[in-house]
């Protein structure tokens, strides 16, 4: 099969974007198949017509675009099969307050939020007590993602914020252990637990470097949170219209609460990502997790209309 390989993009991921694309490039071959790579920020205006001659795309992106929906309508529109999420259904992913708002509305524990769509009046106190956390609503990888104590510490996270052009949203602190929970093709994977070494939460440099976190997959739960954090992440991916494969990321309180905080349609695809990791455990290695990603995603198109609309 001819396939190509979007990935690169000029999001603030776009380094990890091009370290997940490597591998899955190598994966890829190793299949079998024949690979285009396209650095979508260097050739974005060739996107549909190297599309066209392939017969899938594989969406190696982080961030948008990417993950707001852009390129599958694109491939969508001329009916070219891709892995995962549909536009809308990554659109929403993407967008943390948009999703928020929907898992609460479908019952789904999440944390209570402020949203700041511009740059408040300098006199504006949160509505959130402190400490919370500030992240950028469309961002991810845990960059622009930080605790803060104070109004100070909040001012100068809004600033680098609204700096990159992006919108926050503030949850409160929520203090527990990590916890992510993957789906593919309907089926809920082994959950991971995430335990920062470097910094006391899971952010950009705990995440990349080496030794930063210890991930252990299937995560030490009992078999009823194990079952209760699956049937979330299901929840979540459902609720949001999802496809292919997603990563719901939470909080496990001292209580045994577990609070849904986002989750992520283009998971990073190295083979010690946590998605990776999380099929590994129920025997699918790297390249079978691709395959299926390139299976599911066949029949996905199979099953819509040309264009921009989905089959009833």
């Amino acid at each position: 099969m001819k396939i190509l390989l979007i990935a690169g993009g000029w999001s603030s991921e776009r380094e990890v974007s091009l370290k997940s694309a490597e591998n899955m490039a190598r994966a890829l071959t190793g299949l079998g198949h024949a690979v285009t790579s396209l650095d979508l920020q260097a050739d974005f205006d060739q996107l549909v017509p190297l599309a066209l001659q392939n017969d899938f795309a594989f969406i190696g992106l982080h961030g948008a675009p990417g993950e707001d929906g852009l390129v599958q309508a694109m491939l969508d529109a001329i009916n070219i099969p891709y892995q995962g999420s549909g536009p809308a259904g990554s659109f929403l992913a993407l967008n943390k307050a948009a999703a928020k708002q929907l898992f609460r509305h479908a019952g789904l524990p999440t944390a209570d939020w402020e949203f700041l769509p511009a740059r408040p009046d300098p006199d504006w106190k949160p509505g959130l007590k402190f400490p919370m956390f500030v992240k950028s609503n469309t961002g991810g990888s845990s960059l622009r993602l930080g605790r803060v104590t104070g109004q100070e510490e909040l001012n100068a996270m809004l600033n680098e914020i609204f700096a990159a052009n992006e919108e926050a949203l503030l949850e409160p602190e929520i203090k527990g252990r990590e916890i992510t929970c993957g789906v593919l093709g309907g089926q809920a994977l082994p959950p991971i637990l995430i335990e920062p070494v470097v910094g006391d939460f899971f952010d950009f440099t705990s995440k990349y470097l080496q030794g930063g976190a210890r991930e252990i997959c299937p995560a030490p739960l009992d078999a009823k949170d194990t079952a209760l954090v699956q049937e979330l992440a299901l929840k979540a991916h459902a609720v949001l219209g999802l496809a292919g494969c997603s990563r719901s990321d939470f909080i496990l309180d001292a209580e045994g609460k577990f609070t849904l905080l986002e989750v992520n349609t283009l998971p990073g695809m190295t083979a010690t990502s946590l998605l990776p990791q999380e099929a590994a455990a129920i025997g699918i290695d790297f390249p079978q997790l691709l395959q299926t990603l390139i299976d599911l995603g066949i029949k996905r198109n199979s099953q819509r209309s040309p264009g921009f609309h989905e089959a009833p």
